[in-house]
């Protein structure tokens, strides 16, 4: 009997789109609720265009991700993009500002931001490696592309999982949250240099924004 082949091979439904769109709901809030020193831009000005571009996608397209959405690419790519700058910028102004000495003198509010740009991390990463694994959501429904980014397990032991199963983005947010955790691949391994690339900054970004904000709480507490 011929074995059909794996639906991450082959042309599938595609998956819903609100998974991403709720991490993405969770980081505007995140956003909004760190100090100002950690917002050098106006304070609703990214967390603002990140949920104009969250409602246009909700009306346009709340659904599965087909090939019909690839016109909504560019405000997915958008938003994500978005995610990430004010990522960046955060791990910008918390490195500044607790090396200036500036912040971080009291111990809780401490770790409640590192905590949120943290998790803001693991967000935004989530929606890159979702976003661009095989073409992003809507390619990899349709079959465009061969050759993963990502090698999942259930790729490589397809007899571990349903014949339907195809990564979707509660794997991708897996896959940050691990690497922002354990600086480094668990069991989900990049394939393509991008991929590699994209997992060594997060490394570092988390690293650096735990070892700062761990450091300083562990003075402020002696």
């Amino acid at each position: 009997m011929t074995v059909p082949e794996p639906a991450w091979r082959r042309r599938t439904r595609g998956e819903h789109r609100w998974p991403a769109l709720l991490a993405v709901a969770v980081a505007i809030a995140l956003q909004v609720a760190l100090p100002d020193a950690m917002t050098p831009l106006p304070r609703w000005l990214l967390p603002g265009l990140e949920a104009l571009l969250l409602v246009v996608l909700l009306a346009v397209n709340p659904l599965r991700m087909d090939r019909g959405s690839r016109r909504l690419r560019p405000v997915s790519l958008g938003l994500a993009a978005l995610v990430g700058l004010g990522t960046a910028l955060s791990v910008g102004s918390l490195v500044a500002e607790l090396v200036g000495g500036r912040f971080g003198d009291d111990a809780p509010a401490l770790l409640a931001t590192g905590a949120a740009i943290w998790a803001t991390n693991v967000i935004a990463f989530a929606l890159l490696f979702w976003e661009f694994d095989r073409g992003g959501p809507a390619d990899r429904a349709a079959g465009v592309e061969e050759f993963p980014d990502f090698l999942f397990p259930q790729m490589q032991s397809p007899d571990l999982a349903p014949h339907d199963w195809e990564p979707a983005f509660v794997d991708y947010l897996y896959l940050s949250f691990t690497n922002a955790t354990a600086f480094s691949p668990t069991d989900v391994l990049p394939l393509s240099r991008w991929a590699k690339g994209a997992m060594a900054v997060q490394a570092l970004v988390s690293l650096v924004t735990v070892a700062l904000v761990v450091a300083r709480a562990v003075n402020v507490l002696g």
